[in-house]
Parts: C-alpha cells; structure tokens; sequence
C-alpha cells in the first residue's frame, strides 16, 4: 500500500486533499472532531478522532493511503482500547463512501458533501442498524 512505479503518491489520494482540517462530527449518537492531515511525503492522509460514540470516549488514529492491489484508498484505524479496524474509502465528486473492510460490504457510510465543500453528511448502514452524521469544517 502506498505508492506507485514513479514512487510518487497516487492520484487517487488528490481527492482526499478537501477533507484537510479540523471538522466537528454530530449525529443522535455521536459527538466529537476529527482531523485530517497529510504525512509528510503525501503518500498517507492522518485522520485523528476524538468523539463519543454512544456514551464511549473514543480516541484513535487512522492512516489512508492507496492500495495498489486493490486500486483503492484503503486505511488502518487504531483506537485507545487495543482495536484495530480496516476501511476502503472512495470519493466520486460530491460523494463519500467509507466501507468498513472492503468495497462491497453491507457496512458502510455513504455521505456527500455541500456545494461549498464545508461540510458532509451522511448515514452509517448496516444489517439491522445504523445512524446518521454530519460533519462541518472548522478550519
């Protein structure tokens, strides 16, 4: 994961560049921020969160980056009680998607972001369940 034959950061990760800063994320059961920023080299985006997700503090770190075998933007999130989850992540125009695991699944987040590109919203889906968010740029 990372990087292609010219050693240079996948195109693909361009997309990425409108989620840079600082967005404030509500929904009826969750509260909280997280922050995007790139790793130097620009080959991982670095999402930090830190947010209450139905009564539990949640605090992690995740980095996204271009899955050449798969063609996809594919990540690692690591949390403060030893979890660790995998996601792909798509962005066509004003859509976001995020799959917990891999493209395809029935647990999703499917969003898209405002004409200004100073927010997004969205519903987290899956068999049984789910919940709505909207997340709005702070910086």
């Amino acid at each position: 994961m990372g990087q292609n034959n010219d050693n240079l950061p996948n195109l693909e990760l361009k997309k990425f560049d409108r989620l840079i800063g600082t967005w404030n994320v509500n929904g009826p059961i969750v509260a909280g921020t997280v922050n995007f920023k790139w790793l130097e080299g620009g080959f991982f985006l670095v999402q930090e969160v830190d947010m209450d997700y139905e009564g539990r503090k949640i605090k992690g770190v995740e980095y996204i980056g271009y899955d050449e075998s798969n063609r996809i933007c594919s990540s690692h999130f690591f949390d403060n009680v030893g979890h660790v989850f995998t996601y792909d992540w798509e962005i066509d125009g004003n859509d976001i998607t995020i799959w917990f695991g891999r493209k395809g699944s029935n647990n999703r987040f499917k969003g898209k972001f405002s004409e200004d590109g100073n927010s997004y919203n969205g519903t987290w889906e899956w068999p049984g369940g789910g919940y709505g968010a909207t997340l709005t740029r702070v910086n």
